[in-house]
């Protein structure tokens, strides 16, 4: 009887090279998906932080005295813009309430010795309409609730809360419908309407509602 002998095939030692450049691409695109997946996740962040800062809140520090004692040099303030950004969506201007402490626009500060454009916070005095006098040291505020006037610094809590010192200046101004008057509650040292002028309710950035530093001193307003 005739033997022939016989040898088994010997499997490919390495995969197909169609296999090892499909999971090269697999690969490849699994990272690009990251790349691409952090980056959105990055840039919706962004414009996140951007969209609080621009319509709902934003930080700030004092910078001088003019609202001792009831904000200090250096303090750091959380601004509350929300009901601004949705009166100008509903196309209506932003009133405060008087007593407030804002956060506005004012330009043309250069005569003052100031930067050109700056931003400043200040207490809202007298509101759109409203008559304002400072005479002999006071501020009296006429309007139809109280045509005889009254002042604001005496009546409001504010003014019970903080010794106002005398107020300089001799005014007799009628507030225009879209005109607020501010001054700061460190009246011997504050640029505010008694020298610049009503400020306009488009120049409003926001309302101040909260002091987070120093830590000591934490306050709601």
């Amino acid at each position: 009887m005739n033997e022939t002998n016989s040898t088994a095939p010997v499997p490919p030692i390495l995969p197909p090279l169609k296999n090892e450049v499909r999971a090269q691409r697999e690969r490849h695109r699994s990272r690009l998906l990251d790349v691409i997946s952090t980056g959105l996740t990055v840039l919706l962040a962004l414009g996140l932080a951007l969209c609080l800062i621009l319509f709902v809140f934003q930080t700030y520090q004092v910078d001088g005295p003019s609202m001792e004692n009831t904000l200090q040099n250096n303090d750091r303030l959380i601004v509350w813009k929300l009901p601004r950004t949705i009166a100008h969506i509903t196309g209506h201007s932003y009133v405060p309430n008087r007593g407030d402490i804002v956060i506005f626009n004012e330009g043309n500060l250069t005569e003052y010795g100031q930067a050109n454009v700056a931003q400043l916070v200040k207490r809202v005095i007298g509101l759109p309409g409203e008559r304002v006098v400072v005479k002999d040291g006071h501020i009296t505020i006429y309007n139809k609730e109280y045509p005889q006037g009254f002042n604001p610094d005496t009546t409001l809590p504010y003014g019970k809360e903080h010794q106002i010192p005398y107020t300089s200046g001799t005014i007799d101004i009628t507030l225009d419908e879209n005109q607020i008057f501010v001054c700061g509650d460190n009246r011997t040292v504050s640029l505010d309407s008694r020298v610049f002028g009503p400020v306009n309710l488009n120049d409003i950035v926001g309302k101040l509602v909260l002091r987070i530093y120093p830590f000591t001193d934490i306050e709601r307003f």
